[in-house]
Parts: structure tokens; sequence; C-alpha cells
């Protein structure tokens, strides 16, 4: 398996304020992994800096073949276009169709053509299995559902990696499995997922690699367990 993402030594900052420290991370192409942790860890600065809306200054650092050191601007966008991103409060165009919330993000990755972007939206809405609401607006919709366009959105580019920033946070068990089902399912066609959650129930039903995150570190969980006993 090639490897998606690799991160060496690196500090992640927020402001000037650093929040993770010497973080080592690497991550294979089909892999399913978690970030564990309480709120506030810096789950989501790491999957920010992993979208490069974080810069990372110190250490080094890649994601689906471009290096995060010191990314320009004008180089994000190329950067997005490989990645899917999934947010827990979905950032859907509330005042716009769910087919055109999809037709607004293939339009801001330089798609053209038409047709294309027709077929390619009605394609990921059928992936998610909800083709049948193109026509809704996003508060037309359940929270499941709306999770599900988002889900769709963070495929229309067919990215090989797919970041998700507490997906399930504000969805009940149910839907949640529903969603967690969809993004296994994403996982076992070969794209590599990283999830941040703190749903343990979660990590326990859908299986996957545990990446623990707390005072100011990033651990696997057998590490993580090593560091507790040796601190007992």
């Amino acid at each position: 398996m090639s490897t998606q993402i690799e991160i060496k030594e690196a500090t992640i900052f927020q402001g000037n304020m650093p929040v993770l420290h010497r973080v080592n991370l690497e991550v294979k192409s089909g892999e399913f992994v978690y970030l564990v942790g309480r709120t506030g860890s810096g789950k989501s600065s790491l999957l920010k800096m992993l979208y490069g809306d974080l810069i990372l200054t110190e250490g080094e650092a890649s994601i689906a073949g471009f290096n995060l050191n010191g990314m320009k601007k004008k180089e994000i966008p190329y950067l997005r276009r490989k990645l899917g991103i999934v947010f827990q409060d979905f950032q859907l165009l509330t005042d716009r169709s769910v087919y055109k919330n999809l037709w607004f993000a293939m339009r801001a990755t330089g798609w053209k053509d038409k047709s294309a972007m027709r077929q390619n939206a009605f394609d990921v809405l059928e992936k998610v299995n909800i083709k049948h609401k193109d026509y809704k607006i996003p508060g037309e919709l359940s929270g499941g559902e709306q999770q599900r366009v988002v889900v769709a959105r963070a495929l229309i580019n067919n990215p090989d990696i797919i970041l998700a920033d507490e997906p399930t946070g504000n969805l009940d068990p149910e839907v949640t499995d529903e969603v967690m089902e969809l993004l296994h399912s994403l996982s076992k066609e070969g794209k590599t997922v990283v999830m941040a959650t703190h749903d343990y129930r979660v990590i326990e039903k859908f299986k996957g690699r545990v990446i623990t995150v707390a005072d100011g570190k990033v651990f696997e969980k057998s590490e993580a367990a090593s560091a507790e006993t040796s601190q007992a």
C-alpha cells in the first residue's frame, strides 16, 4: 500500500500557540483511521493542517503528494481538489438545492463542462443514496440526509483521501451508524479515511486504527496505553 499521509516531527500552531508537539504519523491508502481525544485536544488542528487551513512551519508533512511545509495560499485550492472534507456542521449553502450545492463545489474546483458536471453530481448523490432529493434545499432534509450531501460533496472530485471532523457529532445513534457505514464502504473501496471523533461507541462498532490526541501529543492506541501505565 502506498503512503497517503506522512508527518515527521511536526509542531502545529494555532496563531503563535503550539497545539501539538513533535507529531509523527503515517497513513497508508485504504486505511480507516480514528483521531480520538477530548474536545480541544487538537484533533481539528491536525486535520486543518492536513487540508491547508493551518500552515506547517516546524517539521515535515505531506498528503496526497503535496508538501505541506510552508505551503503558499495559491497552492491550497489544488491540494483541496485531491481531498474530500466532511464537517460536523455541514457547511452547506442553505439557499440552494442539494444539486446546486454540488454544482457550486464543482465550479469552485475548476469544472467547466456542464454535461460532465451534471452527470458527476447525480453519480455521487446516487452513491450516497440521496439522488431522489437533489431538488430540496438543506433545511428540508434531516441531519443524516444533510451529512450524506456533505459526503457527496466530499466525493465530487473522486479524492483518494477523506478527512472527516466529528461528522456524526450532531446525529442520533441510528443515523450515525448509517453515515459510518457509508464512510466505511468508501474505505473498503480503497479510499483513505481519517476521522476525528470522541464517540467511543462508534469506534467499538466500526473498527479502524485508533490514534489518540492528548496533552499536546499524538499516540497510537498502544503507545497511549503504555504512556498511561508508566505514569501510574
